[in-house]
């Protein structure tokens, strides 16, 4: 069994999947974050749980997110490793129950063959309050500046399916 790793706070990293979710004209869906109030939009992403694959986490977290139905979405790519992002210290030990700095990143790039209508942001535990498809640069200067190397990078990587 191998060592977990740590991040400089000295906390080890949070398992999860995020979904790059690209409409037919090459639009990514973004979501406002209903708990910030301030701009704070991202992509569909959440915690792997025990004895799942990072694949069936982001189908599950794209569904509890934004109720977009694995029928309606095509998976186009996987991140080759896991990208890494580090809270900042205002938020150490308030996020996650204060087990984790930070997080583990696998991302997979998914077509979007659905109509907007069957985005329903209005979830059982809702995370957005609203939602919109952006182009990867408007995307990345609206994320949290902490997680914008992390989001530079995914899309980086996925450059040729978002063309």
């Amino acid at each position: 069994m191998s060592a977990e790793v740590l991040g400089p706070s000295g906390l080890p990293y949070r398992p999860c999947a995020g979904v790059v979710l690209v409409n037919p004209t090459g639009l990514i869906f973004a979501g406002q974050r209903i708990d910030n109030p301030g701009p704070a939009w991202q992509m569909p992403q959440g915690g792997i749980d025990k004895g799942e694959t990072p694949r069936q986490a982001a189908l599950r977290e794209l569904v509890e997110e934004t109720g977009v139905t694995p029928d309606l979405v095509d998976v186009l790519a996987e991140s080759q490793g896991w990208v890494t992002y580090d809270l900042p210290p205002e938020l150490l030990g308030k996020v996650w129950k204060g087990r984790y700095g930070g997080q583990k990143q696998k991302w997979f790039a998914m077509r979007f063959l659905g109509e907007d209508a069957a985005v329903q942001i209005a979830t059982e535990h809702p995370e957005f309050d609203r939602w919109r498809w952006m182009r990867a640069a408007d995307l990345i200067d609206s994320i949290v500046p902490f997680k914008r190397d992390v989001y530079a990078r995914v899309l980086a990587d996925f450059r040729g399916i978002l063309a």
